[in-house]
């Protein structure tokens, strides 16, 4: 009954802001974050965020995005500033948790399409 809920995406210009949200239930994940797959593309990590809050990010985002998590209310949320035309993906909620030795349960979210225009 695990469930990830993206919401937040939308077209925007070039420069211009979104902040996405993901609400999760079912359980506590001990590191979420945001992937995104840009049309033809592979799916790439963009942030993720452990339960104590230790960030990282993929070079190209860093100083332009800041992910966040309110474990309160087991939620991630990624803001999105000075946003280029490269951002343009379907961006996926992302979460897992460790299982036993090196395998690891993940789950993903629907996805949300963010749409940059120039």
């Amino acid at each position: 009954q695990v469930q990830l809920v993206e919401s937040g995406g939308g077209l925007v210009q070039v420069g211009g802001s979104l902040r996405l949200s993901c609400v999760a239930s079912g359980s506590i994940f001990s590191t979420m974050g945001w992937y995104r797959q840009p049309p033809g593309k592979q799916r790439e990590l963009v942030a993720t965020i452990t339960r104590e809050g230790i960030t990282n990010y993929t070079d190209s985002v860093k100083d332009r995005f800041t992910i966040s998590r309110d474990n309160a209310k087991n939620t991630v949320y990624l803001q999105m500033n000075s946003l280029k035309p490269e951002d343009t993906a379907v961006y996926y909620c992302n979460a897992r948790n460790p299982y036993r030795g090196n395998i690891y349960i993940t789950y993903w979210g629907q996805g949300t399409q963010v749409t940059v225009s120039s």
